[in-house]
């Protein structure tokens, strides 16, 4: 007995794809750098120390005097001898004419003017202390600094990028097929 057989012959569907790969380019340039530091600004005030030393007392000690100090001690000396003499003369006038008062008044005087006075021997230190005067200011400094401020003008670039999109294409290599039969 013949039993008629379905005959089913099927060809599966076969896609093709073509497929572009996307292109992409990032760059990033530089910034552009601009930065200027201007110098500070300094001034600076000074005032200058003061040194004064006066030795004249001491030379004077040590017998180094100048000329016109020597003038002027020699015209004080005379002067002062001077005095002395008018008073010891004006005394010794004065003691004559009151003879009468009694005493020996010639004698006397004769005693005082053949006498001779005696120098004291003593220690002297030479130059005396504190004969040189020393004098000091001591001077300053006034220093005063401004900073300025950085100029900034940097500025940054933005990135380049390219984009290129892929693309997938489909397409059929083979289309499905189905095919139906009878077999008696």
């Amino acid at each position: 007995m013949n039993i008629p057989k379905l005959q089913i012959n099927s060809t599966k569907a076969q896609i093709g794809l073509n497929i572009q790969k996307p292109v992409q380019q990032i760059e990033q340039p530089s910034a552009d750098l601009d930065l200027q530091q201007p110098k500070a600004v300094q001034t600076m005030k000074t005032t200058k120390p003061k040194l004064s030393i006066d030795t004249e007392q001491a030379r004077a000690d040590v017998d180094l005097k100048s000329v016109r100090k020597r003038m002027e001690d020699f015209a004080a000396e005379g002067h002062q001898a001077v005095s002395e003499g008018t008073v010891r003369r004006a005394q010794q006038g004065t003691e004559l004419m009151r003879i009468e008062n009694g005493g020996n008044p010639i004698a006397s005087q004769a005693k005082q003017s053949g006498r001779q006075h005696y120098s004291s021997l003593g220690i002297k230190f030479i130059p005396s202390q504190g004969s040189v005067k020393v004098n000091f200011q001591p001077g300053s400094v006034d220093i005063q600094i401004e900073p300025q401020k950085v100029i900034n003008n940097t500025s940054t670039n933005k990135p380049i990028h390219n984009y290129t999109p892929g693309k997938v294409k489909v397409e059929m290599l083979h289309h499905a097929s189905l095919t139906i039969d009878w077999l008696v």
